[in-house]
């Protein structure tokens, strides 16, 4: 019963926080562009607004049309219960959950894919082929990444790679986790399609790639989307102040107190970046992937000496 509780209170505050997080990524463009901007809860009018829509449907659509905003829900939900947080520890933990961390984000970009594909529509169908090309040189950053947490841990679970041990093997490893954490910040701008590898208010198909995506969704579909993207976003912004932030001074309220204004402040940083780049071509996006990639591929050769 009590894990039940801390399931659903976790979930809660996970939604919230999210919520909140992505508020603040638009004050921060909005203070950086002159104007005021619009309240930080903007965002939780906008998806109850879009519940109370109906859905139009393209007449190509089936079942996966469906499983695409589903699943984006789902799958932030689901990962963040084997990150811990703070002073909390994991809900789910076992040997290789890193693994199925990665993959249930590869089964949902699948389905994501497939579901804009479903609609029929040629631009929905370029934002695909756009956002595999990203994934196909984001995963192997990502799995690199966790190579090395595991390296340094001398585990295979993601409590350990971020939980209380991470402090001892940051004191062996500060380098090499510092190339871990820029990895993440680049990871995390890559996989949520933010500036400078996607910008989330273009209004031109051509230049779209995960917007263009979902063009055709409306009602409480767009309203999953949505919840879903910022939740992607926010768990991201956990992996790193998790891994960024390794020490704990014991204190519950404390602990979490720091670890929310480090996750905010993770917003502020990507409204910052935002705000002081532009979206960069796609043959410099790729440049600027693998260029990443061997970074970390460098972290590995660190580690292993």
């Amino acid at each position: 019963m009590q894990d039940i509780i801390y399931l659903i209170f976790g979930t809660l505050f996970f939604f919230m926080l999210s919520i909140v997080n992505l508020g603040i990524i638009i004050k921060v463009k909005a203070f950086f562009g002159g104007r005021y901007g619009v309240p930080i809860f903007q965002k939780m009018y906008d998806i109850l607004k879009l519940w109370q829509k109906s859905i139009k449907l393209s007449q190509t659509t089936s079942w996966v049309f469906f499983a695409g905003p589903l699943l984006a829900t789902i799958v932030p939900v689901f990962c963040f219960l084997f990150l811990p947080f703070v002073a909390f520890p994991s809900i789910l933990s076992f040997d290789g959950d890193f693994l199925l961390f990665v993959y249930m984000f590869g089964l949902l970009r699948f389905f994501t894919t497939s579901s804009a594909l479903d609609t029929g529509s040629s631009f929905e169908g370029m934002g695909s082929a756009r956002e595999l090309t990203f994934s196909f040189l984001v995963e192997p950053i990502m799995f690199v990444c966790f190579i090395i947490l595991a390296k340094g841990t001398s585990s295979l679970s993601l409590e350990d790679f971020f939980g209380y041990n991470i402090l001892d093997a940051w004191s062996d490893y500060s380098t090499v986790f510092g190339i871990v954490v820029v990895c993440f910040f680049v990871i995390m701008l890559a996989e949520n399609s933010r500036i400078p590898f996607d910008d989330p208010a273009t209004h031109l198909e051509l230049t779209m790639t995960h917007e263009v995506m979902v063009l055709d969704h409306s009602g409480p579909l767009l309203a999953s989307i949505l919840v879903g993207s910022a939740m992607k976003l926010t768990l991201f912004a956990i992996l790193i102040v998790d891994l960024a932030i390794p020490f704990k001074t014991g204190i519950l309220p404390l602990d979490t107190t720091i670890g929310i204004f480090a996750v905010l402040g993770m917003g502020v940083v990507v409204g910052i970046t935002e705000s002081v780049m532009a979206r960069l071509r796609l043959t410099d996006i790729k440049k600027i992937l693998m260029g990443t990639l061997i970074i970390s591929l460098f972290g590995i050769i660190l580690i292993s000496r």
